[in-house]
């Protein structure tokens, strides 16, 4: 659906529940997120069907696979839920970690905002749990602003945690400066 120089974001598909199930279960990539860890195969095969019955352009949440071309796996997803109004939009997404630190992230992020403005959206947002520097890094590199800090608004993991809110406007979007 959306194509990158290594990546593919498409639709889920039944044959992905084993890879989501195996990164989602990793307690690195689960601690920041609001789904049960470690997941059972049950639950991501049922994910997997929720996911691939959506459609990304109405509003709610739709979730893309993200594909490694090299090799057809499955190596992330990435949640787009869109607004009612179908101008504004929020993301949500997640790697496999041994693709941590080698730009599929920012590639993933830079190919699903091109998609978004290009489509007419005025405003993407995205929040982080501010102890996931990561993450926050990546949104920043990626354009966003930090928006606002929400102070310990998010109940994860028997935890209380900041939130920290970050928005794009489409006419501040420079495709340009987040290469992969």
């Amino acid at each position: 659906m959306i194509e990158t120089s290594r990546l593919l974001l498409r639709r889920f598909e039944p044959a992905d529940a084993p890879a989501l199930r195996a990164y989602r279960s990793d307690p690195e990539i689960a601690r920041y997120q609001a789904w049960p860890s470690p997941l059972s195969a049950e639950d991501a095969a049922e994910a997997v069907r929720k996911y691939s019955e959506a459609d990304p352009e109405q509003p709610g949440w739709f979730q893309y696979a993200v594909e490694l071309k090299a090799d057809r796996s499955l190596v992330g997803d990435l949640g787009v839920n869109l607004d009612e109004n179908l101008m504004q939009a929020e993301l949500g997404g997640t790697l496999t970690p041994a693709l941590h630190g080698q730009g599929y992230a920012i590639e993933a992020l830079h190919g699903i905002l091109g998609h978004l403005f290009c489509r007419g959206l005025h405003h993407v947002r995205a929040e982080c749990d501010a102890r996931n520097t990561a993450s926050a890094r990546l949104l920043e590199r990626a354009g966003f602003d930090l928006e606002g800090r929400s102070t310990e608004s998010l109940w994860q993991r028997g935890e209380w945690s900041d939130c920290l809110l970050f928005g794009l406007l489409a006419r501040n979007w420079k495709p340009q400066s987040v290469a992969s």
